[in-house]
């Protein structure tokens, strides 16, 4: 038996099928989406600052613009999802694979990228002052912009 189509109507909650939607411009803070289906969905200038992302499904996801301060994605899935210019600062992505992810100008300040997949992630101009690096001890430096110093 086929899996039923996404609802893109459907009310933000754990486990939610929102699989290649657009759900631009919403307001979803603080919101819990662990375990959601959101592959292919567009989250354009949306707002998801202190949600529950955690398991989600996010491949070739879009975050461009997107508000994510404080957001938890730890163990999630979002390789190859975009985050250009979205504001990541605090963000949680421990153990999430995020392998071959754009975050062009994105503001990863003090974000948590302990045990994080990064391999192919694309960091030009994003700021990671703050942040925790992949190995979870390395704390990157002020000005570290693209890369962890």
């Amino acid at each position: 038996m086929p899996a039923a189509a996404a609802d893109c109507t459907d009310p933000a909650r754990p486990g939610v099928d929102w699989q290649r939607c657009y759900l631009d411009g919403r307001d979803l803070r603080q919101k819990d989406l662990g375990g959601a289906r959101l592959a292919d969905a567009s989250f354009e200038r949306a707002d998801l600052s202190q949600s529950v992302l955690a398991g989600a499904n996010g491949f070739h996801a879009k975050f461009i613009s997107t508000q994510m301060s404080g957001v938890k994605m730890d163990g999630g899935n979002f390789a190859e999802a975009d985050f250009t210019k979205a504001d990541l600062s605090g963000a949680s992505l421990r153990n999430a694979d995020i392998r071959r992810a754009k975050f062009f100008k994105a503001n990863l300040k003090g974000a948590d990228l302990s045990g994080a997949k990064t391999q192919g992630a694309d960091l030009l101009n994003a700021e990671l002052s703050g942040a925790i690096w992949t190995d979870g001890k390395r704390v990157c430096g002020d000005g570290s912009v693209g890369q962890c110093n």
